[in-house]
């Protein structure tokens, strides 16, 4: 997912856009405000005064807005907008539709906001983890180790069982050298007290890459570090990026636990504190560049022994952004 930088004119509309649906309810919160700011320091490169600018309709917004790909950044970027303080009210998820309606832009993501903002916790979360990168988690377990596979991963995962073998071919990265990608990731493990696979609360492996993008990226667990891994991720991942940054906006920002676990930590507004929005965008440009897709059946095991500047190297991992 790349970001794009619109022409001047283009860039006013979308800014206007996303100042539309975001006051549809009432005023101008601190993270959407925060958002848009991102939006032009990282994205846009302008400057204009978000507190004049005038609301616009979604016939104008379709009439100067060149381009689908554009078209579909700039309804990601009100979706985001207006889950970045909370859930939206139906009112402003209708005004996000009637945009992307008017722009030609399928979000079927709207269905499951709308869901939640009508108080359809249930049905919103589990049509959004069909439709997303969970999904892709699970499939990918299912077509690298069979059902059988599947079943133990899911419940390891839920604490009910352990693949003590599986558990012990991930213990031994331990014995690796300091400074390895996989000494590194287990490590990272032992120091927030995570389980590795096949331990009890250890996550399928198909789902692995998550946790090597902290460790390569340089990205905290907390919540501003885990929008930016998942933005990270949304960067380089080829299919249905947007998902996957949306979910931890949800449960960061919106403050919805939209995870298939147990696990009930939330926050509200997490985007609306000082430097979150824009290290958010720019974890999806830094991702943008990385050349190969972590999160599509990436097989981690040729490069467990490898230094991790040079993995970070030979995957053109950039360095963050200062600030």
């Amino acid at each position: 997912m790349r970001l794009i930088q619109p022409e001047p004119a283009a860039a006013l509309l979308g800014l206007r856009a996303m100042k539309t649906v975001a006051t549809t309810s009432g005023a101008l919160q601190p993270a959407a405000r925060a958002m848009m700011e991102a939006a032009q320091k990282v994205i846009l490169h302008t400057s204009a005064d978000i507190d004049t600018l005038p609301p616009i309709t979604a016939a104008e917004l379709a009439q100067g807005f060149p381009g689908a790909a554009l078209r579909q950044q700039f309804v990601n970027g009100m979706t985001v907008t207006v889950l970045a303080d909370g859930v939206p009210s139906r009112e402003t998820v209708a005004k996000v539709g009637e945009f992307a309606g008017a722009l030609g832009v399928a979000a079927p993501e709207l269905t499951d906001i709308r869901l939640l903002a009508e108080g359809h916790m249930t049905l919103a979360k589990l049509d959004f983890l069909r439709r997303g990168h969970i999904k892709d988690i699970f499939k990918n377990q299912l077509d690298q180790k069979g059902p059988l596979g599947l079943a133990k991963s899911v419940l390891t995962m839920r604490g009910v069982m352990e693949d003590k073998a599986l558990a012990q071919r991930y213990r031994a990265w331990e014995k690796l050298p300091e400074g390895t990608l996989g000494r590194g990731l287990v490590d990272f493990y032992n120091q927030h007290g995570f389980a590795v696979p096949g331990e009890r609360g250890g996550f399928p492996e198909a789902g692995l890459y998550h946790d090597f993008c902290h460790l390569l990226g340089g990205y905290s667990t907390e919540p501003e570090g885990e929008i930016q891994v998942a933005s990270f991720t949304a960067g380089f991942k080829r299919e249905r990026p947007f998902y996957i940054a949306l979910f931890a906006v949800m449960i960061f920002s919106a403050g919805v636990q939209m995870r298939p676990t147990d696990a009930d930590f939330v926050t509200v507004g997490v985007l609306g504190k000082p430097g979150v929005a824009e290290s958010m965008l720019a974890a999806i440009e830094r991702g943008s560049k990385v050349n190969v897709d972590l999160s599509d059946k990436w097989d981690y095991w040729p490069w467990i022994e490898m230094p991790i500047d040079e993995v970070r190297q030979k995957m053109n991992i950039l360095p963050k952004a200062a600030g």
